[in-house]
């Protein structure tokens, strides 16, 4: 029995030179995208991008490159396959790739709009939820954070590009507030200005925009001063100046005797908590108890008679 030939298939003929040239023309294709995709690289670099972006978009670019090659190589071996069918085969291939793992799709277009608007770049402080740290990676799927105390998480890009994303490195400076409660009797323009005093010339705490003193608040006890400054935008510098100003402030003050009262709490009892204490007081039948010079409870007279009454009749039996 001979075998079926391509013309019992009703399959074109293959020629063996086309499969060479179609071959050949996806090995070309590879090698170009290769060079392409280290020439953007470079030219990236050079342009000041971020390697998130370089590394997403150069292999983007080899891999459309290397897609076009091998439909040529396609074409070239197979005559009778036309460019439009295998756009039309990709297209029902998409579809079901769409609705198959749409989640997916949705993460790699937002990596797609988070690394070409780059509204973070990796190496910045963000916060979003409950998370807070440093960008370490932004790939396709995911971004990778490490907390600031250690922890590696990774957020699907989908959450970052809807959700509420602070970006605590976006600008230089940021703003820190401490507040300061001082009593109703001291000197308020004394006591504001020996905490801008203080906080001046500190190496965390920038010049420019100035420090400010404002009061705030009228407290229970004290009068609040909320210190105003700026500092460092990342995280540890925001701590180390919130530390120094702190420490200068309290010095100062009390160097100078101003005080520091903390907040008086006034304490109201429940009627049943009331009643519980005037009792603690009492004997059993409402009488004041009375205490012996040790503070033990001492029994009267009346309690003492009951007793020996109870005894003598029990004493006259025995005898």
């Amino acid at each position: 029995m001979r075998a079926p030939t391509a013309a019992g298939w009703n399959l074109p003929d293959i020629e063996p030179g086309q499969l060479g040239v179609g071959a050949l023309t996806v090995l070309a294709g590879y090698l170009l995208s290769r060079v392409l995709r280290a020439g953007l690289q470079r030219y990236w670099r050079w342009r000041g991008r971020s390697p998130s972006f370089t590394a997403v978009f150069s292999a983007m670019a080899g891999w459309l490159l290397l897609a076009l090659a091998i439909g040529a190589g396609l074409t070239v071996a197979f005559p009778s396959v036309q460019p439009i069918n295998i756009l039309g085969g990709l297209g029902v291939i998409s579809i079901a790739a769409g609705i198959a793992f749409q989640e997916v799709l949705g993460n790699l277009f937002a990596g797609v709009l988070l690394i070409s608007r780059e509204p973070f770049r990796a190496g910045d402080q963000i916060a979003i939820g409950d998370v807070r740290g440093t960008v370490v990676e932004i790939n396709l799927r995911e971004t990778v954070v490490r907390t600031f105390d250690g922890r590696r998480v990774l957020i699907p890009n989908a959450t970052m590009s809807s959700g509420v994303l602070t970006v605590q490195t976006g600008y230089e400076k940021v703003r820190t507030s401490v507040v300061v409660g001082v009593a109703y009797d001291a000197d308020l323009e004394r006591a504001r200005a020996l905490a801008l005093a203080a906080i001046d010339g500190l190496s965390t705490v920038a010049d420019d925009p100035p420090p400010q003193a404002l009061i705030t608040e009228l407290g229970a006890s004290t009068i609040n001063i909320e210190l105003r400054f700026w500092s460092g935008a990342r995280q540890l510098e925001t701590l180390e100046a919130q530390d120094q100003v702190i420490a200068a402030v309290v010095r100062a003050l009390s160097d100078a005797d101003i005080s520091m009262p903390a907040d008086i709490r006034v304490l109201e009892s429940s009627p049943s908590f009331t009643a519980a204490l005037a009792g603690i007081g009492r004997d059993d039948d409402g009488g004041p108890r009375r205490e012996d010079g040790h503070g033990a409870p001492q029994r009267r007279d009346d309690d003492r008679a009951t007793r020996d009454d109870d005894l003598a009749p029990r004493d006259a039996a025995d005898a």
